[in-house]
């Protein structure tokens, strides 16, 4: 990843009527990564950071965690699960793994996870549980499906997550029928950002295998998806590189498998953006960024203790369309 400096900036340039007004960043403390995240109501959202296995809950505009949920026993892992997208349906969260292999090209265990949480009724600041069991087999599933044949998935399991084929997933979204999107930010077949359908999302809980519909390829300039997030009627879709080098973008895409995503005219500037929600009952979203490279006196984010870790936040307004 490349290193990045701290700076006060905010997101300028947006759309035409589709975005409206802007906002500094905010800082969050105690992780770096943040590389995922949902909201829980108006004020508190969760967020995975992918070099931890603790789901940290934030209320909106205070720096400090207001809850944690550690997923270690749950999941079952000895080493980082990679966690790198969320998305809810009918109050459950799903949280999904890379899947994929590390910087050396090893296959992790841990990473091949997909879970859920809900919040416990009636809890003030909302605190988080988990739900049914882990799902381990996606990577099998995903390999055994007729419709990604075309794709080589078990040729790009064998590489490392961010070599050239590799496989990395990095989104997760709901949809109005109650599946989810699987968003992956490698491979790019024929440089079209990969998206695959799954219909059975509850059955995963009690590890059934996952029922996958027709993939999807979406022209995003040759970048991977970093997040992916239904917004009102459309979807949200943060594009950057599948490798460390390469720039960021913002798209807005039906949901129809034949549309274009249309990009977001919006300087990202130093803002490395892993993960988006919705504010609920607003029309803002909030922008996280995955600060693990950030430079803080010459030392890199994620080495730093970690009461001196943060990462940067931006709420933006959608105008009018």
């Amino acid at each position: 990843m490349n290193r990045i400096r701290l700076a006060c900036l905010a997101l300028t340039g947006l759309l035409g009527s589709s975005w409206a007004g802007s906002q500094a960043f905010t800082s969050y403390q105690g992780i770096c990564d943040a590389s995922a995240a949902v909201a829980l109501d108006a004020d508190h959202f969760a967020v995975a950071d992918d070099e931890h296995n603790t789901l940290q809950v934030y209320r909106r505009g205070v720096p400090k965690p207001v809850g944690s949920l550690p997923l270690k026993d749950f999941l079952d892992t000895a080493k980082e699960s990679d966690l790198e997208g969320a998305a809810t349906i009918a109050g459950v969260t799903y949280w999904i793994a890379s899947h994929g292999r590390n910087a050396d090209g090893e296959f992790r265990k841990d990473r091949h996870r997909l879970f859920a949480t809900e919040v416990v009724p009636g809890a003030t600041p909302p605190t988080l549980r988990t739900v049914g069991q882990d799902h381990r087999d996606l990577l099998e599933d995903l390999k055994n499906a007729p419709a990604l044949k075309p794709y080589a998935i078990e040729a790009a399991s064998q590489r490392a997550a961010e070599a050239p084929g590799g496989l990395n997933i990095e989104g997760l979204a709901a949809t109005p029928q109650g599946h989810l999107l699987i968003g992956f930010r490698n491979p790019i077949p024929a440089g079209g950002a990969l998206v695959v359908p799954i219909e059975n999302p509850r059955e995963l809980l009690s590890r059934k295998p996952a029922k996958l519909g027709q993939p999807i390829e979406l022209p995003l300039d040759g970048r991977g998806i970093r997040s992916i997030e239904r917004v009102d009627s459309h979807y949200l879709i943060v594009a950057g590189p599948p490798a460390d080098e390469g720039s960021f973008a913002l798209y807005r895409w039906s949901g129809k498998a034949g549309d274009k995503p249309v990009p977001l005219a919006v300087d990202l500037q130093t803002l490395r953006p892993e993960a988006l929600f919705q504010v609920p009952g607003t029309k803002s979203v909030q922008i996280l960024s995955d600060d693990g490279a950030v430079e803080v006196g010459g030392v890199t984010c994620k080495k730093l203790p970690q009461a001196q870790r943060s990462f940067r936040s931006i709420t933006v307004e959608l105008g009018p369309r």
